[in-house]
């Protein structure tokens, strides 16, 4: 609670100023469309009227090149109201203790290679998209985080089917740990069967009755090799954070642990800080749940360095 009020302080002192010199930004261009469609409409009405054919074709130039000019403008705006919101997020955020500097790249992402070697999903991922990586330190873990958007062709349908769309992260243990764990969602368990098959063939199996919250087993499937100390990687503080986060957001997580690399999945269906054209971006709840989402995801990295 102490951090969100801090967070709200600091919104209405940094991020608030910047969203409203965007808006007049926006408010100018949405000007522009709207006097940009009574234009092109008198033009379509005029050509009508003249039907003189080398002044329509010079009218249709004028107007492709227009329209190119003002698709221009909507997509700048649209390319530099993510990076100065996030980059003022990610501001306050790393001044928080035992962060280091967060820096973000709104064209990079986590290559397909390390998102296949997580094993949390049974896919080849021909359809792979990434962006708004986010790199940083938090105590000894360095970690990358970034969205993506993976699609497989369906094995019954002519079409794309969705293998996971939301925030994908990744990290690494300075010490090597022995054998690996794998959790998924379970009330996924029936899309997931390819997945826990991969699993079991690498020697994993259920360890439910192991895990300490009983909770946690409601929503989670917990799979692990014989070599893992599964209390000392799943402490009950992580447990904690990680329902914490599952029942506020109700977001689908997965995790997996191998070797030294940490792998985590999460959920969410639509595009987060993506700003209007046609209403107010000025928002206090647009911004608040990014920077809770972002700060529970890098709430489980610092409970994973505490425990390693």
């Amino acid at each position: 609670m102490r951090r969100l009020d801090e967070f709200r302080v600091f919104y209405n002192h940094t991020i608030h100023p910047e969203l409203m010199r965007m808006e007049r930004h926006r408010r100018r261009l949405w000007r522009l469309m709207f006097f940009s469609a009574f234009l092109i409409a008198g033009i379509i009405v005029m050509e009508f009227y003249l039907r003189i054919p080398l002044f329509s074709l010079m009218l249709l130039m004028g107007v492709f090149f227009y329209i190119a000019y003002l698709a221009y403008r909507i997509q700048h705006f649209r390319n530099t109201f993510k990076p100065n919101v996030i980059n003022l997020l990610l501001d306050f955020i790393d001044d928080g203790p035992n962060y280091g500097t967060l820096r973000y790249d709104p064209k990079g992402f986590i290559p397909r290679k390390t998102f296949r070697a997580s094993h949390i999903f049974a896919s080849r991922a021909p359809e792979y998209r990434g962006e708004d990586l986010i790199t940083g330190k938090i105590g000894e873990l360095e970690f990358q985080l970034c969205e993506l958007n993976v699609r497989e062709f369906s094995r019954v349908r002519n079409r794309l089917d969705y293998v996971f769309r939301g925030v994908f992260l990744t990290s690494k243990f300075n010490h090597e740990m022995a054998g690996a764990i794998v959790i998924l969602p379970r009330e996924f368990k029936q899309y997931l069967t390819r997945s826990i098959k991969a699993i079991t063939r690498k020697g994993a199996y259920a360890v439910d009755p192991q895990v300490l919250d009983d909770q946690f087993n409601q929503y989670f499937m917990t799979y692990a090799t014989a070599q893992v100390n599964l209390h000392q990687m799943l402490s009950p503080d992580l447990q904690t954070a990680i329902l914490e986060y599952r029942l506020r957001t109700d977001k689908k997580m997965y995790f997996s642990f191998l070797n030294q690399q940490v792998y985590i999945a999460i959920t969410e269906p639509k595009d987060l800080l993506e700003p209007y054209i046609l209403r107010s971006n000025v928002s206090f709840e647009l911004v608040r749940e990014f920077f809770e989402d972002l700060e529970m995801v890098l709430r489980i990295v610092a409970e994973l360095d505490r425990n390693n």
